[in-house]
């Protein structure tokens, strides 16, 4: 299994080097001579962001999407026509087209909270470098 670095954990999860080492501590995470055990990061991870959904899940809408980011609009550069909308969704910087109708109608503007549904037809997967 692989090992990731405390660091590396932290900065995946959103969090400081120090909560990552409690929560080994307290054994919500699996540790490994070199770090974090990956697999025992992943279900982590997973857990987490079932927790820390947003709101009232009764009230949330439903879709077919599964790949959703949550985060804070940071920036929107409209036209007459289509709008970019920037957000950043933890240590994620995400960047949607959109028509100004819909920015419109959904009241965005920077600081607000809103959640980036993904569909594609391609999704590539890399490695950092020296992981390999």
């Amino acid at each position: 299994m692989p090992a990731i670095r405390i660091k590396t954990a932290a900065i995946l999860l959103g969090v400081s080097d120090d909560t990552v080492r409690r929560w080994v501590s307290q054994g919500k995470l699996q540790s490994t001579d070199g770090g974090v055990d990956g697999a025992s990061l992943a279900a982590f991870a997973n857990e987490r962001a079932r927790d820390q959904a947003l709101g009232d899940p009764a009230s949330q809408e439903i879709q077919s999407a599964r790949n959703q980011l949550t985060g804070l609009v940071t920036r929107i550069t409209s036209d007459t026509v289509m709008s970019q909308v920037e957000l950043q969704c933890g240590p994620y910087r995400v960047v949607s087209l959109i028509s100004t109708e819909a920015v419109r109608d959904l009241g965005l503007e920077v600081g607000s909270v809103a959640t980036a549904g993904i569909k594609a037809t391609n999704v590539t997967v890399s490695l950092p470098d020296g992981t390999r």
